[in-house]
């Protein structure tokens, strides 16, 4: 598939001119790779909404979730980087989202998706943005980890030149987990609204984990504004809670969908 193909590359060359950039002083064409990742975000929305035209269904099973949360990265790390504030980013986020494509266009077509109304899609659309402004956050986590690991050891690695200073990192940090919080919670909300029967429909150990990983994000971010947290208890905090997202989503839809052969 010609589109398929064009998108993984467009999303290498993208991370391979940041990964090269990242190692110069001077960089006075950096934000060329922009448009590259522009086109690459838009063919990878195209891959899908052919499928579903294919289909007539809009598709939300376990592998095209995973695609469509590296779809909404890969769009936010677009976003920010056109802002200036962390293009690096793209390093991480553009391979993983051809890896999760290509994942994807390999196995994501076994099974015959399950048509849902518009209330359920509407609670998945927000799911799946939610997860990406917070995996996301996770990554971010990373980076801060390292830059702190690195200064602390006084290790000047070439890489850090593709960071922001330490306090610009820890503020995106969190506006990033701030975002997904607020998605995250109108996703708790639509989810009492529109979903019945958590019993029948395998779905209280995936409510319980969201919960709690909403609690733990929402304590993250009232511990940064009452006590001012930040470096490592932020980092662990962050990790720790989308630890337990992935589990109450894709945990849950991997033993549902792939070991028991269940809607997820």
């Amino acid at each position: 598939m010609m589109i398929l193909a064009f998108t993984v590359l467009l999303y290498l060359a993208t991370a391979g001119w940041l990964a090269v950039d990242a190692t110069r002083s001077h960089s006075p064409g950096a934000r060329g790779w922009r448009l590259l990742a522009l086109v690459a975000v838009l063919l990878h929305a195209t891959v899908h909404v052919l499928a579903w035209r294919q289909t007539g269904i809009t598709d939300l099973h376990f592998y095209a979730a995973l695609s469509l949360v590296s779809l909404g990265m890969a769009a936010m790390t677009t976003l920010a980087g056109a802002g200036g504030r962390l293009p690096a980013l793209g390093v991480v986020v553009f391979p993983l989202a051809a890896a999760l494509l290509l994942l994807y266009s390999v196995y994501g077509h076994a099974r015959q998706p399950e048509p849902l109304d518009w209330r359920l899609l509407l609670h998945a659309w927000l799911a799946l943005l939610a997860y990406a402004a917070l995996a996301l956050s996770a990554v971010l986590a990373m980076f801060l980890w390292a830059q702190e690991r690195a200064l602390r050891q006084r290790e000047f690695h070439v890489w850090l030149r593709a960071l922001p200073p330490l306090t610009e990192l820890e503020t995106l940090l969190f506006r990033t987990i701030a975002v997904g919080f607020i998605l995250l919670t109108a996703t708790l909300l639509t989810g009492v609204l529109f979903v019945e029967n958590l019993l029948a429909q395998h779905l209280v150990h995936k409510t319980v984990l969201s919960v709690l990983s909403w609690l733990a994000f929402g304590a993250l971010l009232l511990g940064r504004w009452r006590r001012g947290w930040r470096g490592v208890t932020a980092v662990r905090w962050t990790l720790a809670a989308m630890a337990l997202l992935v589990l109450a989503f894709f945990g849950s839809k991997f033993v549902l969908e792939l070991v028991l052969h269940r809607a997820g």
